[in-house]
């Protein structure tokens, strides 16, 4: 009988792998290098180690992996060679985008457009044109099709982005260029912006269908490895899942040509999506903001009454993504991230990172330049000795070097000194990114628990608390590998859109249940396609509303409304978004007319999640520190502080700082101010004392 389930997720410095016992009621964690060139490789090897160690292939029920495939493609630029199709004479909309900067900040001088996905001489323009209402007013010119793609074939394209105007209206024509293209180029995949993201607004979807088309080949050749490797290792499963930005999984053999977009935030979502389930919905903890520090980044989000939040558009790497994800912050400063001097002489840390090759100067493959981590280990927040539980021994002589060349004698400072100034820089980054989220969000930080993970976090997250504000920090039982624990803990989650503009106010509520009819049925065919049970599957409506003559709307839930739809439910809606509008915005057009942009439907099949039973506070033998460690943070702040082991601690212990735990996955640091007790749940919780 089928017992185990696995969650991997790729970190730049580690991939880590957690294995759940549904007969034990408890997991074991495996760590191995990351491989940056194929990270395939190092998640396959991970997972045979698993097998050599005991644990029978044909017992795992379930695999589910946060992928860095599609994020790693975009930062490097490594993509497919992509054409696009397009209608005549609309290409220069990849050369006028928005008119805005897409993220970027308006008082750059230096600012330049991302380079683009596609170059000119792989677009082509077709005949035929849909308008506003949907009617065809030009009919397809096929045979332009057909030559279009000849050309782009011979170009080499692997893939072709078809984005036509008002598609959302009316897909035939997008449909029937992608029948050509499979008849004319068979080994050419094909992402159609009706299927990508069937929105108003053509730059957003425009944009999310190229970096769909440009990213598909590159997910479909990675997933398709990582399902050889497991059948190779004797993973027979079926239920075999990718996370998505969105905090869902899908299927790891989804297409695609519909979904490669939706994996750009896939690591970074697995923890968020974890800290939401474990410590929101199953232990109680509300009001979160998580800081997810691994080798390359520190990766922000917030959580509010248990649940994360999210955004309907993101920019990522300048580049406009117009899916669902959770609402995450990425800032350069994780464990790898290179301290170096600027032109002016003055200490900065990354954006560049050593990863996970050559790594840190202390891992001794080679690195020269200090990093976060180099730092740490001459601050003595680090174990030279006990790095991953001791199989891995730190170089403090090769990190004090990389400091002192590079950084202390430059600045006519100790080794000391220079170091904790790198920890107070990468902190300050941290919660600057931290403070400023925050405000954009409306958010009282004060109110707030600090929820440190990755190897890299709970090191910093007292510092950066204190910086902040916040009174109490909450440690995870395994931060090192809580992203691959996110794995086990989420549903399956697939997000349908459709666009169709009209007044709210002369809406029928016939036609508004037959919108989401349609999106219901369409949720119900892919799920049964995948194998899931459709029948089971909770359907979340939602409406984007904004005012007439408004540039941009808000998502309405439409929880609790009766179904079918009727008069009275519009009406509720339409009150729903003038209170949701002043909360927002902090004022409200209670006399204006309310406009219907798009209607959404999330469906979310249910998965088995991993869920960890309390342990009753009871009466142990009090557990025994392993020693002392001088901790240096400044010439005005050095102390010793106790060293405790992870695995000693139980439910009810408490001490007052400074102290440091160490366990197999990461180091917690509570400076002086700060105690630390372990609640029922494993938990680390840190508290500023008065």
């Amino acid at each position: 009988m089928a017992r185990y389930r696995i969650g991997v997720d790729v970190g730049g410095t580690h991939t880590d792998l957690v294995l759940t016992d549904d007969e034990a009621r408890a997991y074991r964690i495996e760590k191995v290098p990351s491989t940056p060139h194929n990270p395939a490789i190092a998640v396959l090897a991970g997972v045979r180690r698993l097998i050599d160690s005991g644990v029978s292939a044909d017992e795992i029920a379930y695999f589910a992996h946060g992928t860095t495939a599609t994020t790693n493609a975009l930062l490097e630029m490594n993509g497919a060679r992509t054409g696009v199709l397009i209608n005549e004479g609309l290409s220069g909309v990849f050369e006028v985008q928005s008119q805005g900067r897409d993220g970027w900040s308006p008082f750059d001088h230096f600012f330049r457009r991302p380079e683009p996905l596609a170059r000119p001489r792989f677009m082509r323009g077709v005949k035929g044109r849909i308008n506003y209402r949907g009617q065809e007013i030009e009919p397809l010119d096929e045979d332009g099709v057909r030559a279009a793609v000849h050309d782009l074939a011979g170009l080499g394209v692997e893939s072709i982005a078809v984005c036509f105007v008002f598609s959302f209206m009316n897909d035939a024509h997008e449909k029937r260029v992608a029948q050509i293209v499979r008849e004319e180029a068979p080994g050419v995949l094909v992402s159609l912006s009706s299927a990508v993201l069937p929105r108003v607004r053509e730059w957003p979807r425009f944009s999310t269908t190229l970096l769909n088309a440009w990213l598909a080949p590159v997910l479909a050749r990675y997933c398709r490895e990582i399902g050889e490797g497991l059948d190779a290792a004797g993973v027979l499963t079926r239920q075999r899942f990718l996370m998505q930005s969105n905090g869902g999984v899908m299927p790891l053999a989804a297409d695609a040509e519909v979904h490669a977009v939706r994996t750009l935030l896939s690591g970074p979502a697995a923890g968020v999506r974890g800290a939401s389930w474990l410590l929101g919905q199953v232990q109680g903890w509300r009001n979160l903001v998580t800081m997810d520090i691994g080798g390359t980044s520190c990766d922000i989000a917030f959580i509010q009454s248990g649940e994360p939040l999210e955004q309907a558009d993101s920019v990522i790497d300048g580049r406009v993504v117009g899916v669902p994800a959770l609402d995450v912050t990425t800032v350069a400063a994780g464990g790898g991230s290179i301290a170096r001097l600027d032109a002016a002489g003055m200490p900065q840390v990354g954006p560049r990172s050593a990863g996970a090759a050559p790594g840190p100067a202390c891992y001794g493959r080679g690195g020269v330049e200090p990093t976060t981590t180099d730092a740490n280990l001459v601050c003595g927040a680090l174990n030279p000795d006990y790095f991953l539980g001791g199989e891995m021994k730190l170089d403090l002589a090769a990190a004090r070097e990389a400091i002192r060349t590079r950084l202390a004698e430059p600045m006519g400072v100790d080794e000391e000194t220079a170091a904790a100034g790198v920890l107070r820089i990468v902190n300050a980054h941290m919660s600057d990114a931290i403070r400023i989220q925050a405000a954009k969000k409306g958010l009282d930080l004060a109110g707030h628990t600090l929820v440190p993970f990755g190897g890299a976090g709970p090191a910093h997250a007292a510092l950066v608390a204190e910086d902040l504000g916040i009174a109490r920090v909450l440690v995870p039982r395994n931060p090192g590998a809580f992203s691959a624990l996110g794995l086990l803990c989420t549903d399956v989650r697939h997000d349908y859109l459709r666009s169709e503009m009209a007044s709210l106010a002369a809406l029928d509520p016939a036609h508004a249940e037959a919108c989401f009819a349609a999106l219901e049925a369409q949720a119900r065919a892919e799920l049964a396609h995948e194998g899931l049970d459709a029948e089971s599957a909770a359907l979340e409506r939602e409406m984007d509303l904004r005012y007439a003559g408004q540039g941009y709307e808000l998502r309405v839930a439409l929880r609790g409304l009766p179904q079918p739809l009727d008069a009275a439910a519009l009406g509720e809606i339409a009150r729903r978004f003038h209170t949701q509008h002043a909360a927002v915005h902090g004022h409200s057009a209670e006399d204006a007319d309310v406009e219907v942009v798009s209607y959404r439907l999330r469906a979310i099949a249910p998965m088995r999640k991993y869920t960890p039973a309390p342990e009753p506070v009871h009466a142990v033998a009090d557990p025994q520190p392993r020693g002392a460690r001088r901790v240096t943070l400044g010439p005005e702040r050095a102390f010793d502080a106790v060293v405790w082991r992870r695995e000693d601690l139980h439910s009810g212990w408490f001490s007052k700082g400074p102290l440091i735990v160490e366990q197999r996955d990461s180091t917690t640091l509570a400076p002086d101010g700060w105690a630390a007790r372990c609640d029922e749940w494993g938990n680390l919780v840190l508290e500023r004392q008065a």
